[in-house]
């Protein structure tokens, strides 16, 4: 496993929808293992695969630190209620603003053994669902931030907390 850099707002890749995954090969397998290195090392809670250079449809997600998810090829199929709050991207450092997402969602996608799934999520995991699924089609969370975004300072003791954590 290694670590990818992770694209910054204005690169090109970023505004760009990403393929579908025919088929798992190794070269898919060791991406999908350094996105999550590469996530929990920027202590993110989920990376979309067109943030580290890769133009095809995967995300990784972890809300918990302890429940990883792989999204491959997903698709938003049912949503409801509605959420507003703030979010950030690891693509957009030091920033954050007003988002309304869904409050539940549910995904059809496949695992990354390229097994058939549905998913649900609610709260920050339907957030984080719908931001990464918006990285797959080249869409960034700025664009639908009320009001535009802000910067953001997180102070926090390090032996005593750990540091929040970005979409």
């Amino acid at each position: 496993m290694a670590l990818r850099t992770i694209r910054i707002a204005g690169d090109p890749v970023l505004e760009k929808k990403c393929r579908e995954v025919k088929e798992m090969t190794p070269r898919l397998q060791e991406l999908i293992d350094d996105m999550f290195e590469t996530m929990y090392d920027a202590n993110g809670v989920g990376l979309a695969a067109p943030q580290v250079g890769v133009l095809k449809r995967i995300v990784v997600i972890d809300c918990t630190g302890e429940d990883p998810i792989c999204m491959i090829n997903p698709k938003v199929i049912e949503q409801d209620g509605q959420q507003t709050g703030e979010e950030g991207c690891l693509s957009v450092p030091g920033k954050a603003g007003i988002v309304t997402r869904p409050q539940h969602v549910k995904v059809d996608c496949y695992d990354r053994d390229m097994n058939h799934v549905i998913l649900e999520g609610e709260d920050l995991l339907a957030r984080a669902m719908c931001h990464e699924i918006d990285h797959l089609d080249g869409k960034m969370y700025m664009d639908l931030a009320e009001g535009g975004i802000h910067d953001v300072s997180y102070d926090y003791d390090e032996e005593e907390e750990e540091a929040p954590r970005t979409i």
